[in-house]
C-alpha cells in the first residue's frame, strides 16, 4: 500500500488521500479547503482524476466532498462508494455548493468587468454536480465489497452525522498476506441523541485518524443543554435574537432535537419563535426524517410512538429570500438557526450583519470554527469584523457551546482507538490543528502507539512488516507528467517539533537498555535477554521512520 495525505494534513478541512493498492488508485474523500486554505481548492489535485479506479467518501461535510465535481469536471467517471444517506445528503450539499460557486464567480465578474480585469471560472458549475451525483454507489455499513481480486472495503458507522462512515480497506497479496487499514472518518461523540455510537474496529494493522479536538474535552451534554436554555432565555428576555451559525447537516438536526427536548420540559419561554433560515438545512433535515435505519434507539422509538424529532411548536421554516430578509425587519425576538457552520457563505451573514452590532443579541456557535474563518474571527475576539463588505462593531453576547460538537473530544477519541485488541503498527493523525494533532500523538505515544503526523503532500508505502518508509509526494505520482501537488504551500511545523521529542524520548529508552546490557547482559537469563534484544531492535526501527519523517518534513 501506498497513501499520499492531500488535505487536511495539519488542517482540518480539504480532507482527500491519494491510496494506492492491490493496482487499483483510490481516493478516500476529496473535500473542499476553507478558510486560510482557501486557495488550495484550485491548486492541481497532484494526480490526474482519470487514472483513478474510484473514491471513498466517508460523509458528506463539504469539507470532504466539496471538490468531488472538480475531480468530475476533470476526468474523474468511475464510483464512488459511500453510505447511501451520505449519497442522499451530498447530493443536494453539492448542488448548494456548486451554486455558491458560480454566485460567487458571477459577482466577481461583475466587479472585474468594471475594473478591467480578465473573468474567473467558478470551481465548479451545477451541471459538474449533477454528474458527479450519478457516480455514487450506495453501500450499508457492515457489507464487505470487493473491488478487484486484491482489495476489499467495508463501511462501519462513525456516529458523525447522518451516514458517516469508518473505512476498512483490506489488500491480500498473491501469498495471502492481508494488510488492513483504517480510515476513522470524521468521529462523533457517544451517547449523543439521534444518531449510534461510532463502531468500535477491533484489529487494524495502520489507522489513519481524526484530531480535530485532539487537545479538549467537551462539556457533558447536561450542562450543555443548560447552557443552551440560558442563552436562550436571557437573550430573548433582553429583546434580542440568539444566532445560531450551523452546519446545515449534523449541527442543524441536533440542535432542533435538543430545543424540541427542552420546550417539551418547558425550560423555554412560552411561544418561542425559532426560524431555520437555510434551504439547505431544511431540505438535510427532510433526508434526515428518511433514513430512519441509522438513528439509535431513543431517537427510532420517538419517531415510533409518533413524536417528530425535529418539530415543536413555534418552529418556522424559512425557505425564500424574502422571509429571510424579513427576519431582520422584525422587532420580535427569537432564535434564527442559518448556515454556514463557520460563516463563510449563506444567509448567517446577513443575520450576523444585523445583530452582531447589537448589545442585546447573541450569537451562538455550536460547531468547530476552522481557522482563518469569519467564526473563528469573531470567537477570538475580533473586532470589528468585515461582512457582506461592511464593518460591523462586535456588541453582541458571544458563546459558544463546543458540548454540542459532532466530533469526538480527546477522552472519547482515546476511548475509541482503545477499542483495538492491540496498537496498529503505525497510528497516523490528520484533520487536525498543530496544537490539536501534536497533544493528541503525546497521550497515544504514552499508550504504546507508534504515531506520525504527515505533512501535505507527504507519501508512505505502508508494508505487512509495519516498517513505514516516507517519499517525497512527487514520487508518489503514477506517471511524471502529473501535476506536483501542493505539498509546499502550507509548512506544517508540528511534525518536525513532536518527532524530535519522540526521537529524544526514545534514545533515553535506547539508553537504558543500553546500560542494562552493560550491567547485567552476561548474567541476564535467555528469556529476558531475547526480550532486551527486540526492544533494541524496536526502538531502532522506531528512531529509522522518525528520521525519515524528518527529512520529508525539511524539504
Amino acid at each position: 500500500m501506498q497513501l499520499t495525505f492531500l488535505g487536511a494534513s495539519g488542517m482540518v478541512t480539504g480532507a482527500c488521500y491519494l491510496l494506492e493498492a492491490g493496482g487499483l488508485r483510490l481516493l478516500v474523500d476529496c473535500g473542499m479547503f476553507q478558510g486560510k486554505e482557501e486557495g488550495l481548492n484550485r491548486k492541481p489535485f497532484g494526480f490526474h482524476p482519470g487514472s483513478l479506479d474510484g473514491v471513498i467518501l466517508t460523509h458528506a461535510h463539504i469539507d470532504h466532498s466539496g471538490r468531488l465535481p472538480l475531480l468530475r469536471k476533470q476526468g474523474f467517471s468511475r464510483p464512488i462508494y459511500t453510505h447511501p444517506a451520505t449519497a442522499d445528503l451530498a447530493a443536494i450539499m453539492l448542488m448548494d455548493s456548486a451554486h455558491i460557486q458560480e454566485a460567487d464567480a458571477e459577482r466577481e465578474n461583475r466587479k472585474g468587468r468594471r475594473a478591467g480585469r480578465h473573468l474567473v471560472e467558478p470551481l465548479y458549475t451545477q451541471n459538474d454536480a449533477r454528474a458527479v451525483v450519478n457516480l455514487f454507489r450506495p453501500i450499508p455499513y457492515g457489507q464487505l465489497v470487493r473491488l478487484n481480486d486484491s482489495v476489499e472495503i467495508r463501511l462501519q458507522d462513525a456516529g458523525h452525522i447522518l451516514g458517516s462512515a469508518i473505512v476498512e480497506v483490506f489488500e491480500t497479496d498473491d501469498k495471502g498476506r492481508t494488510v488492513k487499514l483504517v480510515f476513522s472518518g470524521d468521529l462523533g461523540q457517544p451517547h449523543r441523541p439521534i444518531l449510534r455510537d461510532p463502531a468500535l474496529i477491533d484489529e487494524a494493522d495502520y489507522l489513519v485518524m481524526e484530531s480535530t479536538y485532539g487537545n479538549r474535552e467537551h462539556e457533558p451534554l447536561e450542562s450543555t443543554r443548560a447552557a443552551l436554555a440560558e442563552v436562550i432565555r436571557s437573550t430573548i428576555s433582553r429583546g434580542g435574537n440568539v444566532v445560531i451559525p450551523a452546519f446545515a447537516v449534523g449541527r442543524t438536526q441536533e440542535v432542533l432535537y435538543q430545543l424540541n427536548a427542552l420546550a417539551e420540559e418547558g425550560q423555554l419561554p412560552r411561544r418561542l419563535k425559532v426560524v431555520l433560515d437555510s434551504p439547505l438545512a431544511i431540505a438535510a433535515t427532510e433526508v434526515t426524517a428518511r433514513h430512519r435505519e441509522v438513528y439509535d434507539e431513543a431517537a427510532a422509538n420517538r419517531v415510533h410512538d409518533g413524536d417528530d424529532p425535529f418539530s415543536f411548536p413555534g418552529l418556522v421554516m424559512s425557505h425564500t429570500a424574502d422571509d429571510s430578509r424579513a427576519l431582520n425587519e422584525s422587532k420580535e425576538p427569537m432564535v434564527i438557526i442559518s448556515a454556514s457552520g463557520m460563516c463563510e457563505a449563506g444567509r448567517v451573514l446577513h443575520h450576523l450583519k444585523h445583530n452582531l452590532w447589537r448589545p442585546d443579541s447573541t450569537i451562538l456557535f455550536v460547531g468547530y470554527q476552522a481557522e482563518g474563518t469569519l467564526g473563528r474571527r469573531i470567537l477570538q475576539g475580533a473586532a470589528p469584523v468585515r461582512i457582506l463588505g461592511e464593518e460591523v462593531a462586535v456588541r453582541a453576547r458571544i458563546e459558544s457551546l463546543p458540548g454540542l460538537s459532532a466530533h469526538a473530544d480527546q477522552a472519547q477519541l482515546v476511548a475509541w482507538v482503545g477499542g483495538l485488541k492491540k496498537p496498529p503498527l503505525q497510528t497516523i493523525l490528520v484533520h487536525g490543528e498543530g496544537d490539536a494533532r501534536e497533544e493528541l500523538a503525546r497521550v497515544l505515544m504514552e499508550r504504546g502507539h507508534r504515531v506520525m503526523l504527515p505533512v501535505l503532500g507527504q507519501s508512505l508505502s505502508l508494508p505487512a512488516s509495519g516498517r513505514v518508509v516516507s517519499h517525497k509526494a512527487a514520487k508518489a505520482a503514477a506517471a511524471p507528467v502529473e501535476p506536483e501537488p501542493y505539498r509546499v504551500a502550507v509548512p506544517d511545523g508540528d511534525a518536525l517539533s513532536l518527532s524530535a521529542k519522540r526521537m529524544a524520548a526514545l534514545l533515553r529508552e535506547l539508553k537504558a537498555v543500553r546500560k542494562a546490557w552493560n550491567s547485567h547482559g552476561a548474567h541476564l537469563p535467555a528469556g529476558q535477554a531475547e526480550e532486551l534484544a527486540r526492544r533494541a531492535a524496536d526502538l531502532q526501527r522506531d528512531l529509522e521512520e522518525i528520521r525519515l519523517l524528518i527529512e520529508a518534513a525539511s524539504d
